[in-house]
């Protein structure tokens, strides 16, 4: 029993040794990240924090073990939810490395916005990727209704909120997915989502939208506006995936830099057949805003 405590022991500060001589990665200099290149230093940075998850764990295991035999420990870790705010910070931590951080000093500084990198060359190469394209696909099954992730779904709609990057690519990537396996979004957050998308968050009197419904390669809907003030349906669809329309239309490009054909419903006659006295068939003729018909999808000419 004796030379087992001491083989945990000897084993407990082993680990300790190695991971407080990792701690240089807090001391990450400008020539340091140039070496090996920004997404291979942001990489490195999430895959400690992963390490430093593991450490916590482990020790837990090493405490329990060590409680059955009678001796008094320390509680190392906590809940997972605590586990998963780390690993969180440490990815945004890592995203910001590699996109517009500057260094002073041998210590991180986060740049701004306006150095960032795009989300999807970030999330593109090595672990910090995989966990990236994870959480986004949770988000994205989510907000389509095939699974339930309250951090996924506190996370999209916190950045929606701010017109932020996370909740645009999302949504982007369910507006031009296949509607078969990617699902659509609808209801008052795919309105939200929208107006975050077409980057009119905060923007006074922007128009607002209901009636949503995102996927496909298409994004349907009714906006009211200061143009439409008594509301009118819209079509928009991508032009990666859809024929130009028939009518009037025009092109604008969303926050993924996506272009898009808009269409809005015109005026159009509506006739309703019905019998005569007399035997004959006549019709009685409304005008009603309608939508044009759907253009053609591009793999199906």
């Amino acid at each position: 029993m004796k030379n087992r405590k001491i083989k945990l022991y000897t084993l407990l500060l082993v680990v300790t040794i190695f991971l407080s001589q990792s701690m240089t990665v807090f001391a990450v200099t400008e020539s340091d990240v140039e070496a090996v290149g920004k997404e291979t230093a942001a990489g490195n940075v999430f895959i400690w924090f992963l390490c430093a998850i593991a450490f916590l764990k482990i020790s837990q295991k090493i405490d329990s073990f060590l409680s059955s035999l009678g001796i008094n420990v320390g509680h190392t870790g906590g809940s997972m939810m605590a586990e998963l705010m780390v690993a969180a910070r440490g990815l945004t931590t890592a995203k910001n490395v590699a996109g517009g951080s500057s260094f002073r000093g041998g210590s991180i500084r986060m740049g701004g916005s306006s150095n960032s990198v795009s989300q999807s060359s970030f999330l593109s190469g090595g672990l910090a990727g995989a966990v990236g394209r994870q959480f986004t696909q949770s988000a994205m099954h989510t907000m389509t209704g095939h699974s339930s992730n309250p951090i996924s779904r506190r996370a999209f709609e916190s950045s929606v909120r701010k017109g932020g990057d996370f909740a645009n690519g999302v949504t982007g990537a369910v507006a031009k997915g296949n509607i078969s396996y990617t699902g659509s979004m609808t209801g008052t957050q795919a309105a939200q989502a929208l107006t975050s998308y077409l980057g009119q968050t905060g923007i006074p009197d922007a128009p607002n939208y209901s009636d949503v419904e995102i996927g496909g390669g298409r994004i349907m809907g009714t906006e009211t506006s200061v143009e439409y003030p008594n509301g009118t349906a819209f079509g928009m669809y991508n032009t990666e995936q859809y024929m130009a329309p028939e009518g009037n239309y025009e092109t604008i490009t969303t926050a993924d830099n996506a272009t898009w054909y808009k269409q809005y419903a015109t005026d159009t006659v509506d006739r309703t057949p019905y019998m005569t006295g007399e035997g004959r068939i006549a019709y009685h003729e409304n005008i009603v805003q309608k939508l044009p018909n759907m253009p053609k999808r591009k793999d199906r000419v």
